[in-house]
């Protein structure tokens, strides 16, 4: 498994974030449940600074927003502290999105596909996702009601909720029942819609670019 962190780190980071997907909705809500996806938060910040170590961005300021946000995640899985939320996300949004970033550059750093760069496609729209979903929850607990949703409109969003705003926006698909209502929430989600269509432009349409390019030079 070591191995193949080394080898292929987008693809570990991107089955890592897949499999977060899938296991929240059984966590959620429970005690021992915030425990547990604190854990694996913290499992996840290891691969996001391992990922940024393999492509051009800088390994220490990845380790500088890792360090004091697994601290947070660690207390808050001691003592189910939500105070502690905001700051965690906020140290994390930041993380993800640089890591993001850094995936971004190393895609774009030759003209050659690996298998490593084709998921690093994945986990790259993962990162971005998860990034937003974290800026979203501290949206939420610095201006309350930001968002609502179908089911009890007044309540604050679960994470699942506000991951699965993210994913619909990111994506384009528009299917979430969560909207935002406050302004600057409605900033937060504007600047995703565009992130997502400058991803698959810029980025994406790069890549296929690239692989058509070769099988063409093959033939």
């Amino acid at each position: 498994m070591l191995r193949l962190a080394r080898r292929e780190p987008s693809a570990v980071l991107l089955a890592a974030q897949l499999a977060g997907v899938l296991l929240y909705p059984f966590m959620e809500g429970h005690g021992a449940g915030r425990a547990l996806f604190s854990a694996f938060g913290i499992a996840i910040l290891a691969l996001v600074v391992r990922a940024v170590r393999s492509s051009p961005g800088q390994t220490w300021f990845g380790v500088l927003l890792a360090l004091p946000a697994t601290v947070l995640l660690i207390i808050e899985a001691a003592g189910g502290s939500d105070a502690l939320i905001p700051w965690s996300s906020g140290l994390e949004a930041v993380l993800y999105l640089y890591a993001a970033g850094g995936l971004i550059a190393y895609m774009l750093a030759d003209h050659v596909i690996t298998r490593d760069e084709l998921f690093a496609v994945g986990a790259t729209f993962t990162l971005v996702a998860w990034g937003f979903a974290y800026a979203y929850t501290v949206c939420q607990a610095v201006d309350p009601h930001s968002f609502t949703a179908a089911v009890d409109p007044s309540s604050p969003r679960s994470w699942m909720e506000l991951l699965f705003l993210s994913f619909t926006t990111l994506s384009s698909t528009g299917l979430s029942d969560v909207v935002p209502i406050r302004p600057f929430a409605r900033s937060l989600v504007m600047l995703e819609q565009l992130a997502g269509l400058a991803y698959v432009a810029m980025v994406v349409s790069r890549l296929v670019g690239l692989l058509v390019l070769r099988r063409a030079e093959a033939d």
